[in-house]
């Protein structure tokens, strides 16, 4: 089996660059927490330039700089960013896993493990695949070292030696005799590299213990014994090793050697993504939460396209001041990645219920769906892209407001204007046929047929025009409208619909007439016995 390893060095530097795109380019420091004795976990290349070396006070860092920028390190961020980590590892395998966080001196790393096997066939050889993860991760903004072996516990040994600061690798060189092959950066260093089996001992002897990760007591005990490195280690007798220095070296030995247990590697089903920040200072205005909300909506998109994914309805939660919390779900007419979109939907449900108190921290999620697919007929046109027609549909949710767009449908309510809005689906091959006979068979209805017999063909008017009308014992005699203005001649009616008399905002009571008026119009009249008015609700052709 052959496992790739993506390992991230500055996880702390990487989630806040992730989240900060301005802070790119300039000279940053992560700190432990925002007073003067708080330690420096991590620097940008700039901040390394200044001559900045973690770890150290914040005191002394700025002390060398009053251009240094310190941050606070957030585990909100580092958390999405590990998730990010693995989003990138699953656009390319099947098959990814998260290490678990390392202690110690590696505190600040973080590591992803890929199936590897079988990725000649796809990307012509494993450098092809270990640079195709490389391009995947810059895109991302998750760069790191990359190596690819037969064990995840020696992937994540050379993706750490690769990783070493530049000050530190010159006491770590790679071997003259080692023939693995690995990618040129820049520098001339290697990024990538790629071990088979028979050169993974050679390539390991000379690096140092240290990137074994052994426990503080243990590495003070090899030191004292004269072990610095794993040629050092192997060399010793194992029975010996276990009674002086106790059974914990046993498994590092095994680490060296890759032979630790491994479980097999997990096919990750939750399909789950968020993405959450913590602010500087609390956020009253939209403006600029907008703001803020449009890069978290950005990010999570990158990581739906990663994942061949489309956004489904979106979790909004919102930590407030003095402990609030405000948590809303936002609905989506169709799956899209667009994050104007999302981001539309978003401000409006948030401009129609403003939050109670400023905002501290934000949290996106949302659940990955599939874009929708047609199959394709040899005998019928095309029609459009469903994928198109989705994004359209979210666009004119975002316009119009949630739960606004949709297919009409009737509901079963005796009002006369009641629907609901379904899920609009492009699909007319499951189309219901009608059960009504055919026009040629049997007899039409009175109320089916016109003058000439022909269709009669009712238009509703929505919203109903307003009407003024004249009553002649108890019946319409003459009305005045935008519609029609004139002497009605015959009348119809009425037809008496009354509901939901338990509820003091949804009852209605509703008498229609179908009035002739002398000009040649045919109306629906209707009165609306709870406002007390007139209204013209159709128009038959």
């Amino acid at each position: 089996m052959r496992i790739a390893c993506l390992l991230i060095p500055n996880l702390p530097l990487c989630a806040e660059l992730r989240a900060r795109p301005d802070l790119l380019g300039k000279p940053v420091a992560i700190a432990t927490g925002p007073d003067a004795r708080a330690e420096i976990l991590a620097c940008s290349p700039e901040a390394a330039a200044l001559g900045l070396r973690p770890p150290c006070s914040v005191s002394h860092a700025r002390s060398l700089s009053s251009q240094l920028i310190v941050r606070v390190a957030s585990p909100v961020l580092e958390r999405t960013t590990r998730d990010a980590l693995l989003d990138v590892a699953l656009s390319l395998s099947p098959r990814a896993a998260l290490a678990p966080r390392s202690p110690g001196i590696f505190i600040c790393e973080a590591a992803v493990f890929l199936d590897a096997t079988g990725v000649d066939s796809l990307y012509r050889s494993e450098a092809g695949f270990a640079a195709a993860l490389a391009a995947r991760a810059e895109r991302a903004g998750l760069p790191g070292s990359i190596a690819i072996a037969s064990s995840r516990s020696i992937a994540k040994i050379v993706a750490r030696k690769l990783a070493v600061p530049k000050l530190a690798r010159a006491a770590i060189k790679p071997p003259r005799e080692s023939t693995g092959r690995a990618t040129e950066e820049h520098g001339g260093e290697p990024e990538c590299c790629i071990l088979s089996p028979d050169e993974e001992a050679k390539t390991l002897a000379p690096l140092p213990i240290d990137l074994l990760d052994p426990g503080d007591d243990l590495a003070q005990k090899l030191t004292r014994f004269g072990v610095h490195n794993v040629r050092d280690l192997l060399a010793l007798p194992r029975r010996a090793l276990a009674e002086r220095l106790g059974v914990d070296v046993l498994q590092l030995v095994a680490r060296a050697e890759g032979r630790e247990v491994e479980t097999p590697l997990p096919e990750p089903r939750d399909a789950s993504l968020r993405e959450a920040i913590d602010l500087d200072y609390p956020i009253q205005l939209l403006e600029p939460l907008a703001f803020v909300l449009r890069g978290m909506l950005s990010r999570l998109t990158e990581r739906l396209t990663l994942r061949g994914l489309a956004s489904g309805p979106i979790d909004l939660s919102l930590n407030l001041c003095e402990g609030g919390r405000d948590h809303r779900r936002i609905g989506i007419a169709a799956p899209t990645r667009d994050p104007r979109v999302l981001l539309r939907l978003v401000v409006q449900t948030l401009e129609a219920t403003p939050p109670e108190a400023p905002v501290e921290g934000i949290a996106l999620s949302t659940l990955g769906t599939c874009p929708r697919r047609d199959q394709l007929d040899l005998f019928i046109t095309p029609g459009p892209d469903p994928a198109e027609t989705d994004r359209t549909l979210a666009e004119l949710e975002s316009l119009c407001g949630p739960g606004q767009v949709g297919s009409p449908a009737v509901l079963n309510d005796n009002h006369p204007c009641a629907f609901e809005l379904k899920p609009f689906s492009s699909d007319t091959s499951a189309a219901p046929k009608s059960s009504q006979p055919s026009s040629t068979l049997g007899p039409k209805s009175a109320g089916d047929v016109g003058l000439g017999g022909s269709p009669l063909v009712v238009r509703a008017l929505r919203p109903p025009v307003h009407a003024e009308v004249k009553l002649h014992h108890g019946h319409p005699s003459n009305i005045r409208s935008a519609v029609a203005c004139g002497h009605i001649v015959n009348v119809a009616g009425p037809w008496r619909t009354t509901g939901r008399w338990w509820s003091q905002e949804g009852r209605f009571a509703l008498d229609h007439f179908d009035v002739q008026v002398s000009d040649g119009t045919i109306l629906r009249l209707c009165f609306d016995w709870t406002q007390r008015n007139w209204q013209v609700d159709a128009i038959y052709d």
